[in-house]
């Protein structure tokens, strides 16, 4: 929630109001067998899920996608990286979006929250996110001024 404030969001409450969040699969995957946390999705779980979530994005139509993490960020942007793809955006299809999007949606891709994470253990990988951030308010205004 902090991040979304930092683009531009007031405070949560408008973050709930404004983006509709999901996971990648609609079923809780269970625990780690170790108890460390929730157990990351098989691939053949998310792409069962795949048609739902697909449905989702056609009904709602967002001008912006938010894929947060590496597993969504395998199923927006396959095969990237999230170090070669944070504190940039993207079309649907794939391409870098050098400045104002011309199609929707557009792609922003964050990393994942979590404490389990280390990726933003790199002061490097920090600054790529604080580049995120500033994408992601430009885009949010983007997105806000649709007629």
């Amino acid at each position: 929630m902090r991040w979304l404030v930092r683009a531009g969001l007031r405070d949560e409450a408008d973050v709930r109001d404004r983006i509709y969040m999901t996971a990648m699969t609609t079923c809780f995957p269970g625990r780690r067998p170790d108890g460390a946390g929730d157990r990351r999705p098989s691939s053949a779980e998310v792409l069962l899920c795949a048609p739902w979530l697909d449905a989702v994005i056609a009904l709602l139509a967002p001008r912006l996608i938010i894929p947060i993490g590496s597993l969504s960020l395998e199923r927006f942007l396959p095969g990237r990286k999230l170090d070669e793809v944070i504190g940039w955006a993207y079309t649907a299809g794939g391409s870098a979006l050098p400045g104002t999007p011309r199609a929707v949606p557009a792609l922003l891709p964050l990393p994942h929250p979590s404490g389990q994470s280390r990726w933003l253990n790199d002061p490097a990988r920090v600054a790529l996110l604080d580049r995120a951030l500033l994408r992601l308010a430009a885009l949010i205004e983007w997105a806000d001024s649709a007629p």
